[in-house]
């Protein structure tokens, strides 16, 4: 039997709690094939991005299994020590 959704007919914005997640792969030339609400990482470290904006910066000290509201375009490979990347849409 399916779960009984009771908010499928409510709109999903920025602030709603995301539907799907996809794995990471930190690409120094590549965009992600989809623009994440946040970012989750496995485990502690640094994440080099380019943001949504096209401006580049580094976050530092990421810690596992926190959502950060981070609209990244690409994931640098450069910079990037955090591993177990996830973005959730």
């Amino acid at each position: 039997m399916p779960a009984t959704d009771h908010f499928s007919s409510f709109s999903s914005d920025l602030g709603s709690p995301a539907t799907g997640a996809f794995d990471v792969v930190p690409d120094d030339g590549a965009d992600l094939n989809v623009l994440p609400r946040a970012i989750m990482v496995a485990t502690a470290g640094d994440l080099a991005v380019i943001m949504k904006d096209g401006s580049t910066t580094t976050l530092p000290a990421l810690q596992p299994g926190v959502p950060y509201p981070v609209r990244a375009r690409r994931i640098l490979a450069s910079g990037t020590t955090a591993t177990g990347i996830v973005g959730l849409y």
